[in-house]
């Protein structure tokens, strides 16, 4: 392959990764073009891409828009295919975890042809496991939120508690007072 065919391969390859810092990094070896197909087309429909990369220029790109996966890593090992575009790295981790489990049960003889290699998340390398464990963008708010109103609406039931108290004290006293001037 020449020089100029591998820059303008790799000016591809930055012009698509430029801008993502989640990504699933696996293998698929031995799958067949119907399952591909399928794979594919049902992460497409859930916004999620897949691309096979050639390891050593993808190496190189990586390197240069700030994703520091190493030379020797684990995941240059073998044939590599990146998959991106969900809202966070758990929710790409668990939908492609999904997807492929739905393929090995449609057809058994797939299950050791998809191997994770791992994750890039905000473009450090993690393990897939550690990926899917992680909280998607919405449960972490979920999360923070819970975590900050648990002690306001305790510091409001105390504020409000002897408040009510006292208020529910006065109420009864002016119906006692309004009673007996009623008779």
């Amino acid at each position: 392959m020449s020089k100029q065919i591998k820059q303008l391969e790799m000016d591809a390859l930055k012009d698509t990764f430029k801008d993502i810092r989640d990504l699933v990094v696996l293998s698929v070896t031995g799958v067949d073009c119907q399952a591909d197909n399928k794979l594919r087309l049902s992460l497409r429909k859930k916004n999620i891409r897949l691309q096979v990369v050639k390891n050593s220029l993808a190496r190189r790109v990586f390197d240069d828009i700030g994703i520091q996966l190493g030379q020797d890593s684990p995941y240059w090992a073998g044939s590599t295919v990146m998959a991106w575009g969900a809202n966070s790295v758990a929710e790409l981790s668990r939908t492609i975890d999904a997807e492929v489990q739905d393929l090995v049960k449609k057809n058994p003889k797939l299950k050791d042809r998809v191997q994770f290699k791992g994750a890039v998340a905000e473009g450090q390398p993690i393990t897939f496991q550690q990926a899917k464990a992680m909280p998607t963008r919405a449960e972490a708010l979920g999360t923070i939120i819970s975590m900050i109103l648990g002690p306001a609406s305790q510091i409001a039931s105390q504020l409000v508690g002897p408040a009510s108290q006292v208020a529910s004290q006065i109420e009864k006293k002016t119906k006692e007072e309004a009673a007996p001037a009623a008779s």
